[in-house]
C-alpha cells in the first residue's frame, strides 16, 4: 500500500516559488489500478515521481509498504526503484543499438543475477508480451506498439510490486493503444501489481478501478 500524508512539493522557477503538489493525502491499496488525469502542469508527473521514489517531497511523507520512502537515503531509494517498482514511459526509452532482448536485460544492471538467468528471464518476459520471436530485433525494426511491449517487458522482468506508467499510450494510434492497455491490464491482474498510470486519454482512464484528478497540485477523486 502507498500512503501519502500532507505531501507538498515546491520548487523555484524564474525567481518565484511554484507549488507542484499541495498537501496531498492519499491511500492506494496494494493491487489497485489507478488512473491519474488533469491538465498539463497540474502536478501529475510530480506525483508519479514521488510514488516512484524518484523525488522527495518538500513536506509530508510517502510510505510504500513499511518503508517511509520520503525519508530514505539515496542508495536505499535506488534499491527500491530497482527491485520493487517498474516504470513505463510514453517515449519507450529503448537503447537504439541494443536488441529487444538486450534492452530488457538492461533492467538487471548492477544486479547479482547470473547472465544465464538474466537471459532466461528476459526471454520469458518478451514471450509474456507477445514478442518471443522478436528478441534479436533492434528498436528501429519494431513498430511503436512493439517497442512499448519491449519497454513493458523491461519494466516487469524483475517482478516488481508496483508498475508506474506515464502516458504509456500517448505515442500510439487508437488500435495499438487498446492492444497495449489490454496487455497492461492482463499483466496487472496476472501479477497482482499495484498499477498507477498518468493519462490524458479518458478512454484509457475509464479502464481503471479508480480515477484521480490532479489540478493545481490538489488531488480529488474523479
Amino acid at each position: 500500500m502507498y500512503t501519502l500524508t500532507d505531501v507538498t512539493k515546491t520548487y523555484v522557477q524564474k525567481k518565484r516559488t511554484v507549488t507542484a503538489l499541495s498537501r496531498v493525502t492519499l491511500e492506494i491499496p496494494t493491487g489497485q489500478m489507478v488512473a491519474i488525469q488533469g491538465p498539463t502542469g497540474g502536478g501529475k508527473s510530480t506525483l508519479l515521481q514521488m510514488l516512484g521514489a524518484l523525488d522527495k517531497p518538500s513536506a509530508g511523507s510517502v510510505v510504500l509498504g513499511d518503508d517511509k520512502v520520503s525519508g530514505l537515503a539515496d542508495s536505499k531509494l535506488a534499491a527500491i526503484r530497482a527491485n520493487r517498482i517498474g516504470f513505463v514511459f510514453q517515449g519507450f526509452n529503448l537503447i537504439p543499438t541494443l536488441t529487444a532482448l538486450e534492452n530488457v536485460e538492461t533492467a538487471f544492471a548492477r544486479s547479482d543475477v547470473s547472465r544465464d538467468e538474466q537471459k532466461k528471464r528476459s526471454s520469458d518476459a518478451l514471450e509474456s508480451v507477445g514478442l518471443g520471436e522478436r528478441g534479436d530485433h533492434l528498436p528501429a525494426e519494431l513498430s511503436g506498439g512493439q517497442q512499448q511491449r519491449v519497454a513493458i517487458a523491461r519494466a516487469l522482468v524483475k517482478e516488481p510490486q508496483v508498475l508506474l506508467a506515464d502516458e504509456p499510450t500517448g505515442s500510439l494510434d487508437e488500435s495499438t493503444r487498446d492492444e497495449i492497455m489490454e496487455l497492461l491490464e492482463g499483466q496487472w491482474r496476472d501479477r497482482g501489481l499495484t498499477f498507477i498510470l498518468v493519462t490524458h486519454d479518458s478512454s484509457v482512464a475509464r479502464r481503471a478501478e479508480r480515477r484521480l484528478y490532479l489540478k493545481g497540485g490538489v488531488v480529488t477523486e474523479a
